[in-house]
């Protein structure tokens, strides 16, 4: 059995089990409305503060307030007049404001440069903080920091451990496909200091803005028991 909250998903209302749940997916689902109202679909009661506070916690606030129209830019359909690396900085601040319990990440760097990746990397850490989370990701950089790592080649589970352990087989899948990716291009620490000096001089320009969690009377409550749903 599933357990989630040491409650068998098989006794949760479906409605309470799905609320729970927050996803970033590798193709985002963006409208044709503003990049406010985009954001505001992870919680449709949220202020315009609230918001903006997402966007800066999720990294994509300092590209929104370069564009003419910043918070009320109109998008293209499925975000087409954005970046993927720019959709994707929108995908992680909706779940930001959902305020999720359980995450599940599906090859959410995929497609993108290894500069922006680094970006987004720095918004799924605060995403991740305090969460259970299933991420899944062929970019091993998204996963260095798990509890546990499943390595999955032809359906089948080959290897598993934390990335450490994973590393120190030097005969391994893990192992090879790790140092394969990171001997490409710029070493990951030049990359992370270039990515620092670019989030310094934005923190220069835009002014250093700080945020506070949204406050609420009581904790929500992830999981509501129920009836079996249905099939």
């Amino acid at each position: 059995a599933i357990r989630v909250d040491g409650l068998d998903i098989r006794d949760v209302q479906r409605d309470s089990l799905r609320q729970a749940l927050g996803l970033v997916l590798q193709d985002t689902v963006l409208f044709a409305d503003t990049i406010l109202e985009n954001i505001r679909y992870g919680d449709l009661n949220a202020s315009d503060e609230e918001v903006m506070a997402a966007a800066r916690v999720s990294n994509a606030d300092a590209f929104i307030q370069q564009l003419p129209d910043g918070y009320q830019t109109k998008l293209q359909e499925g975000g087409a007049n954005l970046s993927q690396g720019q959709r994707q900085l929108l995908a992680i601040a909706r779940v930001v404001l959902a305020d999720p319990h359980i995450l599940i990440l599906d090859e959410a760097t995929s497609s993108i440069d290894t500069r922006t990746e680094l970006h987004i990397q720095g918004a799924l850490l605060k995403l991740l903080a305090g969460r259970t989370a299933f991420v899944i990701a062929h970019r091993l950089s998204t996963i260095r920091t798990a509890d546990q790592v499943l390595v999955v080649n032809h359906g089948e589970i080959i290897e598993r451990g934390t990335h450490e352990s994973l590393l120190a087989m030097e005969d391994g899948f893990y192992h090879n496909l790790y140092m394969s990716q990171f001997r490409m291009g710029l070493g990951m620490e030049q990359m992370e200091e270039a990515v620092q000096a670019d989030a310094e001089a934005e923190a220069r320009s835009a002014g250093a803005l700080e945020t506070r969690p949204r406050e609420t009377e009581t904790a929500p409550t992830p999981l509501a028991e129920g009836e079996r749903p249905g099939a």
